[in-house]
């Protein structure tokens, strides 16, 4: 009697894997909590721009807006997320002002696959203004900063590959509806390639 193991059937998710994810959106909209599930999800190393930025600057995001201005922070993040995106595929959550920079779009729009995770103004509102530390809400109030953000930032997110429209609800889903977005997404780019 030999022993013979009945073939594995091809994992599903593996077209997802073949291209580093990068989540964009507002702040407050979970690009770090949903990206770590997501690459807890489909088996991928998880970075956050914003702690790669701190590292390589060996201080936090506030103090380099303090010491050295946001054109100084948004030239380190653009550095830091090129460097990433030259490594292995991954799951990359981005500041939410990264994707407005069109170096920063286009290097990601030709080496990855862009996800905009979108969400109501309110709710991000709500979010952001349980946290501090965010230098762009410093003595503002979060809901002006988050209405200016999205007139300015909305044509830039809009040039993502697939957006994903989050709500009130618990991570799980939002993970859900991405990898849902991201095969919709991959068949019709196989099918427009073929």
């Amino acid at each position: 009697m030999t022993d013979q193991t009945a073939p594995s059937s091809p994992d599903p998710r593996a077209a997802l894997r073949r291209k580093t994810i990068v989540l964009v959106g507002l702040m407050g909209v979970g690009k770090s909590s949903v990206g770590r599930r997501l690459a807890a999800a489909l088996d991928l190393p998880f970075r956050d721009a914003d702690n790669e930025v701190e590292a390589a600057a060996g201080r936090s995001i506030p103090e380099i807006f303090a010491e050295m201005g946001e054109p100084a922070f948004r030239d380190g993040e653009r550095r830091v997320i090129a460097r990433l995106l030259d490594e292995p595929p991954h799951v990359l959550a981005t500041g939410g002002g990264a994707f407005v920079n069109a170096e920063t779009r286009a290097l990601i729009k030709s080496k990855a696959v862009a996800v905009w995770l979108k969400a109501d103004l309110e709710l991000l509102a709500r979010r952001v203004s349980r946290k501090d530390g965010r230098p762009l809400l410093k003595g503002r109030d979060p809901m002006d900063v988050l209405r200016e953000h999205a007139s300015l930032r909305y044509p830039a997110y809009g040039e993502a590959h697939l957006t994903v429209e989050t709500g009130d609800t618990a991570h799980a889903v939002a993970v859900d509806a991405v990898i849902t977005g991201l095969k919709i997404y991959l068949l019709q780019s196989e099918s427009e390639s073929t």
